[in-house]
């Protein structure tokens, strides 16, 4: 008997037709863990939020995990092009280390304005379905990506394992953050220090881990 693949379909084989219904479950499952949370969702309601069949909707996610996990790959990636482009911040003016020192407090404010995709993006970190992993994998490569953006001038070698790093660091102190062991100031602080502590080898301006005006009596001031 022929075995039927019940993969879903690869997006680069997708229509404009397909992608269209893609981008609409994808969009519904980030308004609905908004307003339910990560726990409640069930793929029936992004089905029903979407316009799209149920049967359909799993032509293109595998399971409730691929479908979560490849929302906030999509909405992560959407978040890093808008911090790369903003002259405020990966664009302005500084250092490497100041740049993506700005690059990463203005993307962990995004999360702090949108806490439900925080926890959404600890939720998926551990699924084991194989098609959530690659959207994770995706994740992390277009992390990697707006970092080297952020930070040109470092070696390819060495910016590889920077990038790597700092990375990580978000990703672990968001879960700190959303799992309560630690404050969003605290997470924040901590994952700047890790920028200082990794670019300070390629002499850009990063030897001091304690910035500039915040003294240890400023550890308890909000983010913003």
């Amino acid at each position: 008997m022929t075995k039927v693949d019940l993969s879903p379909r690869p997006v680069e084989a997708m229509s404009p037709r397909q992608l269209e219904r893609r981008g609409s479950l994808l969009a519904a499952a980030l308004a609905l863990v908004n307003e339910t949370g990560v726990e409640r969702l069930q793929m029936k309601q992004v089905s029903e939020r979407s316009g799209v069949a149920l049967g359909t909707a799993y032509r293109y996610f595998s399971s409730k995990d691929h479908l979560l996990a490849a929302a906030i790959a999509d909405w992560h990636r959407r978040l890093l092009a808008d911090l790369v482009a903003d002259p405020r911040g990966a664009r302005g003016p500084g250092s490497a280390t100041e740049r993506t020192v700005r690059f990463v407090r203005h993307g962990m404010r995004a999360y702090q304005r949108r806490p439900e995709l925080a926890r959404l993006r600890v939720a998926v970190a551990t699924s084991t379905d194989p098609f959530a992993s690659e959207a994770l994998q995706a994740l992390a490569r277009a992390d990697s990506a707006a970092l080297g953006a952020v930070m040109p001038e470092l070696p390819a070698a060495s910016g590889e394992l920077v990038r790597h790093i700092v990375g990580h660091a978000w990703q672990g102190e968001l879960t700190a953050w959303v799992t309560g062991r630690t404050t969003l100031d605290d997470a924040r602080r901590r994952l700047e220090d890790v920028v200082r502590l990794v670019l300070a080898p390629h002499g850009t301006g990063a030897a001091a881990l304690v910035r500039p005006g915040e003294g240890h009596a400023g550890a308890g001031r909000p983010s913003g």
